[in-house]
């Protein structure tokens, strides 16, 4: 995917979880966070990041937040991005599912239980279904999630066990927003109630799978398989 108008800028401050200070063109402007994550690690004083401009007009702010520098390393923390470049990746056949190689007929949100997943997909007399999660934080070249508790998630979990257990094929994709890291493993400091449910669901028949991106400030592809540690 690529962002249309993007211009850098350097982070000042975060006043709430949806809202940013940064400096461009030497003014302090009010930005749009597109992540309600926590971001400690990434969102520093003086860190530069990359912000969309928006054409929309009545909109209260003119930029969005969407890529920081940390380091040598961009990390994309558009938390939309990963349900569009996975969808996109499914539909041009970039990426092949284990148990699932001919895919048909994808659709995006679809209800099963008390959960609407990600993606549903249908191919070769299977259906499936895979609920998406992006990752932007990473510990010594370790990528994990989550980065705050996430009882969404963990419920989420226990419906792609259903699911699983009902005949579909069931999936969880760790997008990890950034190159370079050595694997992925759940953030069990952060939310062990995740991590449990993670190992529970792969113990019963969910495909727990991570890619990594190439990130650059406009744009953002799906990449390479990434090794998960349970």
């Amino acid at each position: 995917m690529k962002y249309d108008k993007i211009v850098t800028g350097r982070f000042i401050s975060r006043p709430n979880r949806f809202i940013a200070n940064c400096l461009v063109d030497g003014r302090t402007e009010t930005v749009h966070v597109k992540n309600t994550g926590r971001l400690k690690e990434l969102l520093v004083p003086n860190a530069r990041v990359y912000l969309e401009l928006s054409d929309r007009p009545g909109r209260k702010t003119r930029y969005s937040l969407v890529t920081v520098r940390k380091g040598e390393r961009l990390v994309n923390i558009d938390s939309n991005a990963p349900n569009r470049v996975v969808a996109d990746a499914l539909r041009n056949g970039r990426l092949k599912l284990p148990g699932m190689p001919v895919i048909d007929y994808i659709k995006t949100e679809k209800d099963f239980g008390n959960s609407r997943f990600d993606i549903y997909l249908e191919g070769d007399g299977r259906k499936a279904f895979m609920e998406i999660k992006g990752v932007t934080l990473e510990k010594n070249g370790i990528a994990m999630f989550p980065d705050a508790p996430t009882e969404r998630g963990t419920k989420h979990l226990h419906e792609l066990i259903a699911a699983a257990e009902g005949g579909y094929m069931a999936y969880i994709m760790f997008v990890i927003q950034m190159k370079g890291v050595r694997y992925f493993m759940p953030n069990d400091e952060m939310h062990k109630a995740f991590g449990d449910a993670l190992r529970l669901a792969a113990n019963h028949g969910v495909n727990i799978i991570a890619y990594d991106c190439n990130v650059e400030p406009d744009g953002f592809t799906l990449a390479d398989p990434v090794e998960v540690v349970l």
